[in-house]
């Protein structure tokens, strides 16, 4: 079993709606809108801007060396000329513990935060942002420990200490509170002010950009740096971004009471047996070396990664398992997309889209691809782009050529829905585009981007090219990878490339957006850096 334990997708809902006093009656009555806020730092109105991308960063040190903040350093030239940070989720390892936002977080990005220059000074709860970085949770930030780990892992911390993190997996006596400490570190936590009058005067002072939706709250950096909700949109430059919590929609299917799902229920039991197995032979192994070893050291790193790996593999299967009824999941959030982007279709002044989340729908990395959560969100996201098609495609009737309408329905067949999808999940750097899937997340550009301190994952033996089995049987290509970089070689040759990207949004509708990647990169206990070349899309 795990030590990892993540919470139930309807408490996850409840609780982040108890943090921001989801729509109560003040809020409200003051017509404000909690899913949306205004970058208010004087140039959102300019067609051309650059951002950048980071994702599943949230690691201390890692054997004497910081992955999290050689990329993190090589980020800093471009802070002058990029707007903000785009964050696809795992912010902190490896359970959101508020005890490891300082190191894992506050200490790498000090540069990013008012009184950086004085880290230890900084409260988790209180960061203020001189350049915005701006996250989606991923599922450590959402995780907790079971009672067992809890007691093992609060028990062992001295001894880690001590032994300067031979065995330190980044935990300590309790995990995230069930998404608490990132609510505190980043959201507009509305619970924490005692009264109606304060809340009242809070909202007048803080929530006072002007939409199309309402009143909503006013991004300040350097000044006032919280979002609105766990999912939220904004604008920039004609840009509408959504960022989306996926936690809340991706929970496996309930495995059918038929003769073929019985066998599936066998090979997963199976599978989690000979997992569990290879747990053991890893602490084992651990038993062995010597952590003052340099190369050992390495070793120690590889199998903590192999060990976390199969751990999040067992937790899938459980899920899978222990699904007896069609899960919960955040319709309300999916309804909120979907309607978002056929607002955003309708708005004139919109140019382009770009959707950011954590889990991945289309991936190469070794692990995802054939994970239940994965099925789930393609499935959950897919259903929301065939209903946003269905809308904007049948804008027919009879108006004038040229009008909002008419354009839209001729421009559709040249553009897709959606200019770009961000996430992070996967520890590797990925570009795919999706082919006919017969869905409205046919001919899309993903970009997964989570090699960004965290331990790296390797490509899937099966290569490049995703193969989907449909309910009729069918099985059909999908999508294909064209850019991946991950983890690679063995021994000596070991290489890990950690990464970001850096994007170029040009004038124009449609807009192109110019794709820069950057590689920090470890190979014989050497770092690099360089810009690998760049691509339009």
């Amino acid at each position: 079993m795990p030590f990892l334990a993540d919470p139930p997708i309807s408490v996850k809902i409840r609780k982040m709606k108890e943090r921001i006093r989801w729509r109560e009656p003040i809020i409200s009555a003051k017509n404000i809108d909690q899913t949306r806020f205004v970058l208010d730092d004087g140039k959102n109105e300019s067609s051309e801007f650059s951002f950048l991308v980071i994702g599943d960063t949230g690691a201390g040190k890692e054997q004497r060396y910081n992955p999290q903040r050689q990329v993190a350093e090589q980020m800093l030239p471009h802070l002058d000329s990029c707007r903000f940070v785009l964050h696809t989720g795992d912010v902190v390892y490896l359970a959101g513990s508020s005890e490891y936002y300082l190191d894992n977080f506050i200490k790498p990005y000090q540069e990013f935060l008012v009184g950086g220059d004085r880290p230890s000074q900084i409260a988790y709860d209180r960061m203020i942002f001189n350049h915005p970085i701006l996250p989606v949770p991923g599922n450590h930030d959402y995780y907790d420990f079971n009672r067992l780990g809890g007691l093992l892992t609060g028990m062992t911390l001295p001894l880690r200490r001590l032994i300067k993190r031979g065995l330190d997996f980044d935990i300590g006596w309790h995990g995230s509170y069930q998404g608490q400490a990132y609510a505190q570190a980043f959201l507009d936590c509305l619970n924490r002010l005692p009264n109606s009058e304060l809340l009242d005067r809070y909202l007048d002072q803080h929530y006072t950009a002007q939409t199309e939706t309402g009143r909503c709250l006013r991004y300040q950096p350097g000044e006032f740096t919280r979002l609105p909700n766990r999912y939220y949109t904004f604008r920039y430059g004609g840009i509408d971004f959504f960022a989306l919590d996926s936690n809340t929609f991706n929970a496996p299917q309930p495995i059918p009471q038929t003769p073929a799902g019985d066998t599936h229920r066998r090979l997963l039991q199976e599978h989690r047996v000979r997992l569990e197995q290879d747990k053991q032979l890893i602490v084992q192994e651990i038993a062995r070396l010597n952590f003052v070893n340099p190369d050992d050291a390495e070793q120690l790193h590889d199998l903590q990664s192999k060990m976390q790996q199969i751990d999040e593999i067992i937790l899938d299967i459980e899920k899978q398992l222990g699904t007896q009824t069609t899960p919960a999941i955040d319709v309300e959030q999916l309804n909120w997309l979907q309607e978002g982007l056929i607002n955003s279709w309708n708005t004139p002044e919109v140019r382009g889209r770009i959707i950011y989340f954590h889990h991945p729908p289309y991936v190469t990395e070794a692990t995802k691809w054939d994970q239940a959560q994965t099925l789930a969100v393609r499935h959950h996201l897919r259903s929301v782009l065939d209903n946003v098609a269905a809308e904007i495609g049948s804008l027919k009737g009879d108006f004038p050529a040229g009008t909002l309408k008419d354009s839209l329905r001729i421009g559709l067949r040249d553009r897709p829905l959606v200019d770009l999808i961000l996430n992070g999940h996967a520890h590797c750097l990925e570009h795919l585009q999706t082919l006919d899937t017969g869905h409205g997340d046919s001919n899309l550009n993903w970009i997964v981007c989570g090699g960004s301190g965290f331990s790296l994952r390797r490509q899937r033996e099966e290569g490049s090219q995703l193969l989907e089995t449909f309910a009729d049987d069918r099985t059909q290509l999908v999508a294909q990878s064209n850019i991946f970089i991950g983890r690679n070689g063995q021994g000596s040759k070991k290489r890990r490339p950690y990464s970001f990207i850096r994007i170029d949004v040009q004038p124009g509708t449609p807009p192109k957006l110019v794709i820069r990647p950057f590689v920090v990169e470890r190979f014989q206990k050497q770092w690099s850096t360089s810009e690998l070349k760049s691509f339009v899309l």
